[in-house]
């Protein structure tokens, strides 16, 4: 039977179908186009400062694990942006959800990442994902309160035992994926599903009625109208 409860719509890299991906005009716009929450990528520094980014490296620069913050904050976003940190993306997201996508993170800056989370103006909102299940299962053991998803690219065979092995309370399906039997596993499994990267309409539409908890996409307003009835 089709769900009649709306997804949540998650604005991926903020609305990132009409401003440059993970950049501060991304995000405002995600909350004006009505987003309820916002994805977003994050990397560390060498000196441990968390900064939102999509891709390991800075053109020109180099990697980002191999700079200083002062460095990396000299690189400017093809929209003229500066090079946003996470503490500052969350200060423009308010009161948002916010999915913190963790690329990649030296143990020794778990506290550094989570310093930040805490400073930030909705601390109960955040939560953190990852293709990486190590990095999942560390944050879990250093805050177990904070919620956590694990992003697949494959159908798991038993969602329930994939959740559990990252210590995981949100699945990230890549959206063609996702089926009814897939939801209705890790629902039973106390979980919630998490689509992505999703743009058409239909492929909304039917998201929705299989009941996902919520839709990640590039166009939040897209989304939205989708799912209007």
């Amino acid at each position: 039977m089709p769900s009649t409860r709306r997804p949540r719509i998650l604005a991926h890299r903020g609305a990132s179908g009409h401003a440059w991906a993970n950049s501060a005009d991304a995000f405002r716009q995600a909350i004006e186009l009505g987003a309820d929450g916002v994805e977003l990528d994050v990397h560390a520094t060498a000196d441990g400062e968390i900064v939102v980014h999509h891709d390991p490296l800075l053109l020109d620069l180099g990697m980002i694990a191999t700079l200083s913050a002062a460095t990396a904050r000299e690189f400017r976003l093809p929209n003229g942006e500066r090079l946003p940190l996470l503490s500052e993306a969350l200060e423009i997201l308010g009161d948002h959800e916010v999915w913190v996508e963790v690329k990649a993170l030296p143990g020794r800056f778990d506290a550094r990442l989570l310093a930040v989370l805490d400073a930030g103006p909705a601390p109960s909102r955040y939560a953190v994902h990852s293709f990486d299940q190590r990095i999942v299962r560390r944050l879990g053991r250093r805050r177990p309160e904070l919620r956590r998803g694990l992003l697949v690219v494959d159908y798991p065979a038993d969602a329930a035992a994939t959740l559990r092995a990252a210590d995981a309370g949100a699945l990230w399906p890549e959206y063609p994926l996702i089926d009814r039997a897939l939801v209705e596993a890790v629902h039973r499994a106390g979980g919630e599903v998490i689509g992505w990267t999703v743009d058409g309409r239909d492929e909304c539409r039917r998201l929705a009625a299989l009941g996902v908890d919520a839709i990640c996409g590039n166009w939040p307003d897209r989304i939205a109208a989708a799912l209007r009835v």
